[in-house]
């Protein structure tokens, strides 16, 4: 099964009307977490989808616990969507010469969602972990991949790019100068809160984005050094 017929399927367990998707395991549904366990299991069974990630059938159960778990969770869901779109967009699986290269893009998606969760801009949810939450990344972005140029068209990576921006002025001679990138960081994300282009959520404090772009940064050096991008 494609990652994009997987990403359909688990709208379909995020959506209340639990009953017309997994009306072949009434039996099991006296919980939610039973319900989605029994769409899941029928759905390898029957060959709907395939177990990912080397996870057992159980493990695989869980796993579509921990996504409907992510896509009843407003703020998680909708921060994963639009970073993963974004990497899809500017970081895609492949080198600088057209080749395929799925770890680089694979090991951005790490990275990023890491740098969500640990600056608190994604809360984990109950029964899922920040594996699954990068399980679930990777199956976004996979589905993204092959968008037929749309993707592209809508542009959801212009924010990494232009991070990207600030760490090519800052590299020279192929060594990148951090500190002097962090700080133009700063003080451009300081201007665009100041002059109302970016918003940032009650809640969440100005060094919480400061260490997430930074971050980001270094992920995109990262990506652009195993793909032998000159940028993004």
């Amino acid at each position: 099964m494609s990652a994009l017929k997987w990403s359909l399927a688990v709208v379909c367990l995020a959506a209340l009307e639990l009953v017309p998707c997994l009306s072949t395991a009434a039996q099991c549904t006296s919980t939610q977490d039973e319900a989605v366990e029994c769409f899941v299991g029928n759905a390898v069974k029957t060959g709907l989808t395939s177990t990912r990630y080397g996870m057992t059938l159980s493990q695989f159960k869980a796993y579509g616990v921990s996504v409907s778990k992510i896509l009843q969770t407003d703020a998680t869901y909708l921060v994963v969507v639009g970073t993963s779109s974004a990497i899809a967009d500017a970081m895609p699986p492949t080198n600088s010469n057209g080749s395929a290269n799925a770890t680089a893009q694979q090991t951005a998606i790490a990275q990023i969602v890491s740098a969500l969760v640990a600056n608190d801009l994604a809360a984990l949810p109950s029964e899922t972990t920040q594996q699954d939450l990068q399980y679930f990344s990777t199956d976004v972005v996979d589905a993204m991949n092959t968008s037929g140029g749309y993707l592209q068209l809508m542009t959801p990576g212009i924010g990494l790019r232009v991070i990207d921006s600030y760490v090519v002025t800052g590299t020279s001679g192929g060594k990148v100068n951090w500190p002097s990138v962090d700080a133009s960081l700063s003080t451009a994300l300081n201007h665009m809160i100041t002059t109302g282009l970016i918003k940032v959520p009650s809640g969440v404090s100005l060094s919480q984005v400061n260490s997430f772009v930074d971050s980001v940064a270094e992920a995109i050096w990262s990506y652009k050094e195993a793909t032998g991008r000159v940028h993004l």
